[in-house]
C-alpha cells in the first residue's frame, strides 16, 4: 500500500484546496508587508474617495502629521502594522509657486478645492538648521511626496483600500478556524474517548450532554456565548469553538466503541496498562483519520459562522478587518454602482471554505482503508 500522502496527492481537488490554504496562510503571515496599506487594520481613511470602483487611480500628496509616530520593531510591524508618518491628501493637479505648493484638492468626482501648503512643512518633519533651496525642495517633493495611487479593488465607504483589508482579513478567518478546531477537538476527543471507552453510566452522561448541546440551534448558541463573553476578536473565536465539539465527540465515541473490543486493546489490558495509556497510546492514534477529516470540515464551518457573526454585528468589531464585516459595511453597494466591494470578501469566503471542504474530502478518501489504492 502506498503512503496516504501519495493517495492525497493524486486527488486533484484536495491538492488545489491545499494550495489555496497554503497561499492564505502565507498572506495571513505577511499581510502587512504585502498589503498596499501598511497601517494597523488597514484603516487609513481618505473620505474624499469613498466608494470608488476597482482600478480607481488618483494622485496623493503626503504631508507630515503634526504628532510624530513611534516606530515599531520588525515583529510589531509584522503583527500589527505600522502607523504612517503622513496624512494623504487626494489632489487633481498642483503647481509650485516660489516656496509654496498650490494644489487642487479632490473633493468628489466633479468638485475640487484650491489649497496652499508650505514646501518646508511638506518636506521637513522638524525645521532644520540649513534648509534646502526652494528649487531643491520642489524637485524632492515632486519625486517623494506627490505620487499616484491605484486602488485595485476600489475603496469602501470610509475611503479605505478594499484590497488591503481583504488581505489582512485573511488572518481573522484562519485564526477563528484554527482556534475553533483546537477547542472543538480538545473537548470532543476527550469526552468522546471517555464515553466510548468506559461506556455505561459515563457514556450516558456524556451523550446526554452532547444531545442537549446538539438540540440547540448553533447560531443561537453562538449568539448566547458571544453576548456572555462580550464582543471582540478573541471572544468570537472561543464562542465558535465551544459550539463545534459535539460532532467531534459523537464521531470519536463511535470509533472508540469499535476499537476498544479489538484484540490488541484486550492484550494491553491483560498486560496491566492503565486506562489513560490505552486510550492515548493505543486507541487515539488509530482513529486520527476521522479526526483529521472532521477538523477540516470544522475549519470551513468556523469560517462561515465567524463571517455570519461579523455580518450581524456580534463578531469581530471595527476597525478590525473581517470578511463578514466588510460585506456588512458594503452590501448596499451591491444594488447601486459598485457591487464588487461586497462581492470580493464573499468570493474570498467561498474560496477558502471550498478549499477546506476539498481537503477534507481528499483526506477522507486517502485515509479510508477500504478504498482502492
Amino acid at each position: 500500500m502506498q503512503p496516504y500522502w501519495k493517495k492525497l496527492y493524486r486527488n486533484k481537488g484536495a491538492v488545489a484546496g491545499l494550495l489555496v490554504i497554503a497561499i492564505a496562510v502565507f498572506i495571513s503571515i505577511t499581510a502587512y508587508f504585502i498589503a498596499p496599506d501598511h497601517t494597523p487594520n488597514a484603516n487609513r481613511m481618505v473620505l474624499e474617495i469613498e466608494g470608488q470602483h476597482p482600478g480607481f487611480r488618483i494622485h496623493m500628496l503626503a504631508v507630515w502629521k503634526e504628532q510624530p509616530v513611534q516606530k515599531g520593531s520588525f515583529y510589531s510591524r509584522l503583527l500589527y502594522g505600522q502607523e504612517s508618518d503622513f496624512t494623504w491628501i487626494p489632489i487633481r493637479s498642483w503647481q509650485f509657486r516660489d516656496s509654496v505648493l498650490v494644489v487642487q484638492r479632490y473633493v468628489d468626482e466633479s468638485t475640487s478645492r484650491e489649497e496652499t501648503y508650505s514646501l518646508a512643512k511638506i518636506w521637513y518633519a522638524t525645521p532644520p538648521e540649513h534648509p534646502l533651496s526652494a528649487k531643491a525642495l520642489q524637485e524632492d517633493i515632486q519625486k517623494e511626496r506627490i505620487f499616484s495611487r491605484t486602488y485595485w479593488l476600489g475603496t469602501d465607504k470610509f475611503g479605505r483600500d478594499i484590497l488591503s483589508r481583504l488581505l489582512i482579513g485573511t488572518r481573522v478567518s484562519l485564526g477563528v478556524g484554527c482556534i475553533a478546531v483546537v477547542i472543538s477537538l480538545s473537548i470532543g476527543v476527550l469526552l468522546g474517548a471517555v464515553a466510548g471507552y468506559f461506556k455505561g453510566r459515563t457514556d450516558d452522561v456524556v451523550m446526554w450532554l452532547v444531545n442537549v448541546v446538539w438540540s440547540m440551534p448553533t447560531l443561537l448558541l453562538v449568539f448566547a456565548l458571544t453576548l456572555a463573553l462580550g464582543k471582540g476578536f478573541w471572544q468570537v473565536f472561543i464562542a465558535v469553538g465551544l459550539t463545534m465539539w459535539v460532532g467531534v465527540a459523537r464521531i470519536i465515541r463511535g470509533q472508540v466503541l469499535a476499537i476498544r473490543e479489538l484484540e490488541y486493546v484486550e492484550a494491553a489490558r491483560a498486560l496491566g496498562y492503565g486506562h489513560v495509556r490505552i486510550i492515548v497510546k493505543h486507541i487515539l492514534p488509530n482513529i486520527m483519520g476521522p479526526v483529521m477529516v472532521v477538523a477540516a470540515g470544522n475549519f470551513a464551518t468556523a469560517i462561515v459562522v465567524e463571517a455570519g457573526l461579523s455580518f450581524l454585528g456580534v463578531g469581530v468589531q471595527p476597525p478590525q478587518p473581517s470578511w463578514g464585516l466588510m460585506i456588512k459595511e458594503n452590501y448596499n453597494f451591491i444594488i447601486t454602482h459598485n457591487p464588487l466591494l461586497a462581492l470580493a470578501p464573499g468570493i474570498a469566503i467561498m474560496l477558502l471554505v471550498l478549499a477546506f471542504n476539498l481537503l477534507g474530502n481528499g483526506l477522507r478518501d486517502a485515509l479510508d482503508v477500504r478504498s482502492k489504492i
